[in-house]
């Protein structure tokens, strides 16, 4: 079967709502309230994979094989979903996968686990291959992202996974934000987080854009393409009172797509920190999301189960979201 038509994709979605492995919906409501931005066209998200993850993850669209890629962090799960076929497999490692990127090497991934950075084939499915050892471990890895020159950031906070992937208490503020390179050096850039969520660069690549989960804020700082270098830490997006900031996405106009875990929607903001649109979702806890599909005009959605007590059928499944937008490539990690 060949690259789907967004009309088709459309269909598909509605259709896997009425199928018996469809997802409860939730009518998509816009906050517009003064909107910065009177054309954006947001449909329902609805659950294209029902994979009740524990804490879904890192979530990554890979144009070349028209595939969404993410992780279920407490039980060391890596997903895939073809969107071709609409196909799902899942891997099974030896400790938490918290995120999948892309690098410059064909067939290769790079994924932030609980213990570093490693490399690793889906096609070969070989064991895959440390690049970088993260110091301190058990502290594990976040939330990771290439910036536009090829460099991986990766932001690190104190474990929350038990051995035997059950959830623990998170706290303290002993996370770290590093760059790593190619070759496996790293430069420290940011101490004294609590929980690293977000990594997003500008359209323009001016401005790069990092958040603490624990600290309810997201920074903005100025970025230095030649360098690959951050500086002038500012408040960008902070105190908003429904849930924390997870992972976020970047659309072409230069507005951040936020996930609020625990706060059940996700929140679209403008370049100047303002709020353009808090779009519902089905689930209590949206994690991350990235833009993808056949236009790169749909933003998959990661979700993690709800909290002890509260029943959310999909809770833990993969969304997809038609917009009339369209959000940035995925930068690819330079390997020597």
């Amino acid at each position: 079967m060949g690259p789907l038509s967004l009309d088709i994709f459309a269909k598909k979605l509605v259709n896997a709502y009425h199928g018996s492995a469809a997802c409860a919906q939730t009518a998509a409501v816009r906050w517009e309230e003064k909107p910065l931005d009177n054309h954006l066209q947001v449909e329902e998200p609805i659950c294209i994979a029902a994979t009740g993850d524990v804490c879904g993850e890192g979530v990554l669209w890979e144009r070349k094989t028209q595939s969404v890629y993410w992780t279920d962090i407490n039980r060391f799960l890596l997903h895939r979903y073809s969107l071709q076929n609409g196909t799902l497999k899942t891997w099974f490692f030896s400790e938490p996968v918290t995120c999948v990127m892309e690098t410059s090497r064909e067939d290769t991934l790079a994924l932030s686990l609980g213990s570093g950075i490693a490399l690793w084939e889906p096609g070969s499915d070989a064991p895959h291959t440390p690049l970088f050892a993260l110091p301190g471990w058990p502290f594990v890895r976040n939330d990771a992202a290439v910036d536009p020159g090829g460099a991986l950031w990766v932001g690190s906070m104190r474990n929350n996974v038990l051995k035997n992937g059950a959830p623990s208490e998170v706290g303290g503020i002993d996370g770290v934000l590093y760059r790593i390179e190619g070759t496996g050096a790293a430069t420290e850039f940011r101490r004294d987080l609590g929980c690293s969520n977000t990594l997003l660069w500008s359209p323009d690549k001016s401005r790069f854009y990092f958040g603490d989960s624990l600290k309810n804020c997201i920074w903005s700082y100025d970025y230095d393409l030649n360098s690959r270098s951050i500086r002038g830490e500012q408040p960008f997006f902070q105190g908003f009172e429904r849930g924390a900031p997870d992972g976020s996405a970047m659309d072409t106009e230069g507005y951040v797509w936020n996930c609020r875990y625990g706060g059940k929607c996700i929140v679209r903001v403008a370049p100047d920190g303002m709020i353009d649109r808090v779009i519902e979702m089905p689930v209590s806890r949206p994690t991350n999301c990235t833009f993808g599909g056949p236009r790169g005009n749909v933003l998959y959605i990661t979700s993690a189960s709800p909290e002890p007590g509260h029943w959310e059928r999909f809770g833990g499944g993969l969304f997809a979201m038609e917009t009339n937008v369209t959000g940035m490539d995925e930068n690819s990690f330079r390997l020597p």
